[in-house]
């Protein structure tokens, strides 16, 4: 099975995003081709309203946990209430590039 399919099948039967995407971000990583190891997660949802983020992250770490206990390794996750989202203009924050394994910067 494919994680992003998953991933998305998983939340949105759970918490009916007004917004989701989620994105296989394993090519910036030091894994084999195809490893389906890395994923970053934007959900806007009004199931967050009144949640702290560490709630909003459990939520979706326990939606995830058949894949996180599979192959992957990472979830970034960016979770905001539809209010939230407007007022950052409806952008998530990027990731940032892998420096482990042999990618890591030289001094």
């Amino acid at each position: 099975m494919q994680v992003k399919a998953f991933l998305e099948s998983a939340i949105e039967s759970s918490l009916h995003p007004v917004f989701l995407e989620v994105v296989d971000e394993s090519f910036m990583h030091n894994v084999p081709e195809g490893a389906q190891s890395h994923f970053k997660v934007t959900v806007v949802s009004d199931t967050f309203a009144g949640k702290r983020l560490i709630a909003r992250h459990r939520e979706i770490n326990a939606l995830a946990s058949p894949a996180l206990s599979g192959p992957v390794h990472a979830l970034a996750l960016h979770t905001y209430t539809p209010e939230e989202w407007e007022a950052r203009g409806g952008q998530a924050l990027s990731s940032p590039h892998c420096l482990g394994g042999s990618k890591q910067r030289q001094s």
